[in-house]
């Protein structure tokens, strides 16, 4: 045997291969299988045109061995194999790729998929090995060859003897460590799980002769005695190769795609909806998506990981590719398969490229439409589905200054007090009267407290519907909004609702200034609580409320001061009276008899307004001290 060293500076390249470029080791056995994969590839090729390759495609497989006592994992192949000068290529090249070479020769009409691109994926066996044999036989010669190596000190390439045309490759494992076990990689139940993780549509079958304990069976004619069991040895297929996003969609059922779901994503309930589609063009591609039927518990916390599984001609590339999916999409799971993906040299991680981009703006587009069609087609499962992730869809508007609010908005839904129910914002605008100019809405933390503002009285009267925003997020999405179909919102809480006739105008105007002194002596009794009093435009029954001053809403002011404590608005708040109440009445009558009694129902009807609008009173004492002495 002749020892070699290895080519393009073999030391420091292969030192990178084994220790910097992968960062999972478990990897290494889907590198090996899919090189074996490619091999069974090229050699069901040959076949088509060679009717002395004497095998049908149910004939090839891998095969993996695992021996305990020596340390030794081989995972062999019956695929085209390799001469001598073909394994100082491809093994003695760190980086060669015989399978790109073999793809690049092809017809661009050829019909095969080869997996491996870089030729690095061998070199992560040494991961885990101190010692790597490969025994090849190349198909349609006689001749097999051994070639060995140790790591970086260079390989060796000697004649020797192998039946069959194919490949094994021989790992002899490192000794186990306090930081690492390598001797798992010999147990039959840690090779399926990996296979099962990485490898399970490979569309060759991965084999394994496995070890089962079964009892031993009593001659006829004796007496059952203590049970025996004996150890025999059954050969099990370890992926179930064909992935069911490969297969038609008409030929799978319900049942199939629910039972798939829920053993890849660890659910216990049906998903809400299946997306299965492919694109054929510059991106070729098949997606299997699935919209839950359920939150995930920890979905809204930092452990919680977005994205799709990506494939790579069966082969699992990554476990969660967020690039994928869009923010407001996170909910979604599946699986994405493409051989057109540029992948970097360890296929762990994407390249950000064209290919990637496209590929998720059509998943973002499926994804809509499906909602879509959920919305108008089957507005039960909808309902279900919006609540359970209708809040995720708000914070899409919301993120990125608003740049996705087209996309989104017609797939929000808001509590209608009119329908009692939720409904769309299409449907609200729809069912408007036609001289109705606004969206009207509240904010608060209950629909049941909201129905009970003073301001709605107003809007009821006019036969107008309010929208009831009981989520945090939900001003935040009228803010970006700003209007949906030309209409403009109106929180009844702090704006001026638009339903004054110009007569009602004028007459508002009359009354507001015969009251300002009444006006003035509250604000001053009040002594700075307040940046204005006036006369309302919006009560009816009620004789008091309170609107902030200016821009930021009593819902956005209590969302801050729960992120900030130490938050305090500057532009205050307004005390907005009814003149037509006669509660009204009766501090015109107090100011003129009796003025100290007359400041303490101003701060009496500003601590009213301020319960009604959820907000903290100052000194809660000093209220109940206050109506106590009114009583007496």
């Amino acid at each position: 045997m002749e020892k070699k060293e290895f080519q393009a500076e073999s030391k420091r390249l292969l030192d990178l291969m084994i220790n910097s470029i992968y960062t999972n080791q478990e990897i290494f056995l889907r590198e090996i299988i899919s090189n074996a994969s490619d091999a069974i590839d090229k050699l069901a090729y040959v076949s088509l045109t060679d009717q002395n390759v004497g095998m049908d495609r149910s004939d090839f497989a891998i095969t993996l061995k695992a021996d305990e006592k020596y340390g030794i994992l081989t995972i062999s192949d019956n695929g085209i194999g390799m001469t001598k000068q073909e394994m100082e290529e491809n093994l003695g090249t760190i980086a060669k790729s015989g399978s790109l070479a073999f793809k690049k020769e092809l017809d661009s009409d050829a019909d095969i998929d080869i997996i491996g691109q870089f030729g690095v994926g061998f070199y992560s066996a040494f991961m885990v090995a101190d010692a790597v044999s490969v025994v090849s036989r190349k198909y349609g010669t006689q001749e097999a060859w051994i070639w060995q190596s140790s790591g970086a000190d260079g390989y060796t390439i000697a004649p020797c003897e192998k039946e069959t045309p194919g490949t094994d490759i021989v790992l002899k494992l490192k000794a186990d460590t306090e930081d690492e076990t390598y001797s798992k990689y010999l147990k039959a139940y840690e090779l399926r799980a990996l296979v099962k993780k990485y490898s399970d549509y490979i569309r060759y079958p991965i084999k394994m002769d496995v070890e089962h304990q079964k009892p031993v069976d009593v001659p006829e004619g004796e007496e059952p005695q203590e049970q025996k069991f004996e150890t025999v040895l059954e050969t099990e297929t370890f992926n179930s190769m064909i992935p069911l996003w490969q297969r038609n969609k008409k030929d799978i059922t319900e049942e199939e795609y629910h039972n798939f779901y829920k053993d890849k994503f660890f659910d216990f309930e049906d998903p809400r909806a299946v997306i299965h589609f492919g694109v054929e063009g510059n991106v070729t591609y098949k997606a299997l998506l699935f919209i839950p039927g359920r939150t995930p518990y920890n979905y809204y916390t930092k452990e919680y990981r977005k994205g799709l599984q990506l494939y790579s001609s069966g082969v699992l590339i990554m476990e969660n590719c967020e690039d994928l999916l869009p923010e407001h999409f996170r909910f979604v799971k599946g699986i994405v398969d493409s051989q057109d993906l540029s992948l970097n040299i360890s296929r762990e991680m994407l390249q950000h490229d064209r290919q990637l981009k496209v590929i998720a703006a059509n998943l973002e587009k499926k994804i809509k439409a499906e909602l879509v069609k959920l919305l108008t087609g089957d507005r039960e499962k909808y309902d279900a589905f919006f609540d359970s992730f209708g809040r995720q869809l708000k914070y899409g508007v919301v993120q990125n200054y608003g740049m996705h609010k087209e996309l989104l908005q017609e797939l929000l839904m808001f509590w209608s007090e009119k329908e009692n129910k939720a409904v769309t914002l299409a449907e609200y605008v729809d069912a408007m009267p036609e001289e109705q100019k606004y969206i009207y809405y509240a904010s608060g933390e209950s629909r049941t407290r909201l129905s009970q503002l003073p301001q709605c009285e107003t809007v009821r009267e006019k036969g107008y519907d309010i929208l009831f925003f009981t989520d945090d997020v939900d001003e935040f999405v009228v803010q970006t909004l700003m209007q949906f179909k030309e209409k403009e919102f109106r929180n009844i809480a702090m704006e001026d609702l638009g339903l004054q006739s110009e007569e009602e105008k004028k007459l508002a105007e009359e009354t507001e200034k015969a009251s300002k002194d009444i006006l003035g002596f509250v604000k001053e009794a009040l002594d700075g609580k307040v940046s204005e009093v006036r006369l309302s435009s919006s009560l009816r029954s009620h004789p008091v409320c309170l609107v902030p001053d200016a821009g930021m809403s009593f819902e956005m002011e209590k969302y801050m001061k729960r992120m900030d404590p130490e938050f305090k608005y500057a532009s205050g708040h307004i005390l907005e009276l009814n003149a037509d109440h006669a509660v009204f009445a009766a501090l015109k009558g107090a100011i003129d008899s009796d003025r100290e009694k007359a400041a303490r129902y101003a701060k009496l009807l500003y601590a009213q307004a301020m319960l009604i609008a959820e907000l903290p009173l100052e000194d809660p004492t000093e209220y109940t001290d206050l109506v106590c002495s009114l009583m007496q």
